[in-house]
């Protein structure tokens, strides 16, 4: 029987300027879902790219003296470096200035024109943009003559002829699939924002831009490029091979990991866009919050910005991906702050998580030679019991996607694995001559050295890797289950314990 497939995207990045750890905890977030998935064996296709249409674009590569292609190559390389940096684990990376998007967006405009095309028309539009956004602003989403998302920057009058895609013809079906569950929106109160956005109602949107020099032309008319919104979120079936046979084999996604800025574009206006073309809708949108400097968003218009390089060469990749996962989380804002950083990385990856594999190899190598000893019974133990117990709450957690509480469980089980060290003493049972309890305490955890690692992977998968060729040498910590990993443990050879996380001395920030 095939594994089932799971097709999991983050939202495409702008090519405006290098990333920071807003666009961060999204991929690494998305990267830890993509991990897990592939842990319980589903076929994992796992999407990121690049959103290089806008005005930004435009003036940015002004400003440094090249053209717009030669700009978004540089800031391609420089996003998918950073990427590769913090372990995302993308199958895809996908530019919307590659031809195969060009072909996807020219055939979803065909083939609404074709199904519905009352849905899209001429009309004379005028209104305040934002380049922050790229969008047109209106009501509450100005306060003082600014965009609330960019504030520093200034909104630009706009008025001209655009091709409009009938939005509102679509507001009931959007509201029914997602009222259903059809479409699934999470977390809740991004679900809710929704929800009274579409209960509001919807007014149709300008799709197209007029002698805009840098996009995709607009099908039929070559004075319009097609908006960058609604260009860029097509990218999610561009990666398909939409519009060619076979792009099924993907579609639908089975989840859009986005931010809660562009919520109102991935559970409105693109479910309404397939509605139109008669495409089947993505299964569910989680909409994460964002990561704040002193409770105000990281931005780089408004200049809170924590660069990446500075937060990986603190403490490492895997030490950040746990830290904002762990410490942000994956549903509202949170802050960032050295200080926090410091603390989870010392307390939680070093004193819980790494000491407890020194100490288990260690004793391992100490009492047993190096050898995992078999113990009758260890399996039925009160203490592994416990373990498989909290391994199955972990379960729980990942599979709804609360990443923070996913990290949560698994250090709580390094914690109880350290307290029933002190609990069991095998030093003193080693000294008392008492082999047989002995042997039950270093099988016990050296499973549970087996299970952490697996728990791990989606968080720090470095690290984790690389304390399971110490215990599972020879095998694949990616294709393996949990319980195939565990049921061979005893009677294998162990390696000598690292220090998985070094505590260097740091000045302060």
């Amino acid at each position: 029987m095939p594994a089932p497939k799971f097709y999991l995207t983050t939202a495409i990045d702008y090519s405006n300027g290098e990333p920071h750890l807003g666009h961060a905890l999204e991929k690494i977030g998305a990267d830890c879902i993509a991990r897990y998935h592939r842990l319980r064996g589903d076929d994992v296709h796992f999407l990121m790219g690049m959103d290089e249409h806008s005005q930004s674009v435009i003036q940015a590569a002004a400003r440094a003296g090249v053209t717009p292609q030669a700009w978004v190559d540089r800031m391609a390389t420089t996003f998918a470096d950073y990427w590769h940096r913090l372990h995302c684990s993308n199958d895809d990376w996908i530019r919307t200035t590659e031809p195969r998007h060009a072909r996807a967006v020219a055939a979803l405009l065909e083939r609404i024109q074709q199904r519905h095309p009352a849905d899209l028309f001429e009309a004379e539009y005028e209104g305040l943009y934002c380049t922050g956004c790229e969008e047109f602003k209106t009501g509450s989403q100005i306060v003082d003559g600014h965009c609330i998302e960019h504030p520093t920057l200034e909104l630009i009058p706009t008025k001209e002829r655009n091709h409009f895609f009938r939005l509102s013809a679509y507001r009931d079906a959007v509201l029914d699939r997602i009222r259903s569950g059809a479409l699934s929106v999470q977390p809740e109160i991004r679900r809710n924002e929704v929800l009274r956005l579409l209960e509001a109602g919807l007014q149709d949107i300008s799709i197209s831009r007029q002698r805009q020099p840098w996009g995709i032309p607009f099908p039929g008319d070559a004075q319009q490029t097609v908006y960058v919104w609604f260009d860029a979120l097509i990218n999610y079936l561009s990666a398909t091979g939409f519009p060619e046979l076979g792009y099924e084999r993907l579609w639908p996604a089975d989840l859009h990991v986005v931010g809660k800025g562009i919520t109102r574009f991935h559970c409105i206006i693109w479910p309404a866009m397939l509605l139109a073309a008669e495409i089947e809708l993505p299964r569910a949108v989680w909409a994460h919050g964002y990561v704040q400097w002193s409770g105000a968003k990281m931005s780089k218009t408004a200049g809170t910005v924590v660069t990446l390089g500075e937060a990986i060469d603190r403490y490492g990749a895997d030490a950040l991906r746990y830290f904002l996962l762990r410490e942000v989380g994956f549903d509202n804002d949170g802050d960032f702050t050295w200080e926090r950083f410091d603390v989870r990385y010392n307390a939680e990856l070093a004193d819980t998580f790494g000491n407890l594999v020194s100490r288990v190899l260690t004793m391992i190598h100490r009492y047993r030679e190096g050898t995992v000893p078999r113990a009758e019974g260890s399996t039925n133990s009160p203490f592994d019991k416990a373990v498989r117990d909290a391994v199955a709450t972990y379960d729980e957690w990942m599979a709804g996607h609360r990443l923070q509480e996913g990290a949560r469980q698994f250090i709580s089980v390094a914690g109880a694995a350290n307290r029933y060290i002190e609990e069991q003493a095998p030093w003193q049972l080693a000294k008392q001559g008492k082999q047989r309890e002995l042997d039950l305490v270093l099988a016990n955890l050296a499973r549970t050295v087996v299970r952490l690692a697996i728990l791990a992977y989606p968080f720090i998968p470095g690290k984790a890797e690389a304390v399971w060729e110490l215990v599972c040498p020879g095998l694949s910590l990616a294709r393996t289950s949990l319980e195939d990993a565990v049921g061979g443990v005893e009677g294998r050879p162990v390696g000598k314990a690292p220090i998985l996380f070094p505590k260097p001395r740091l000045a302060s920030v």
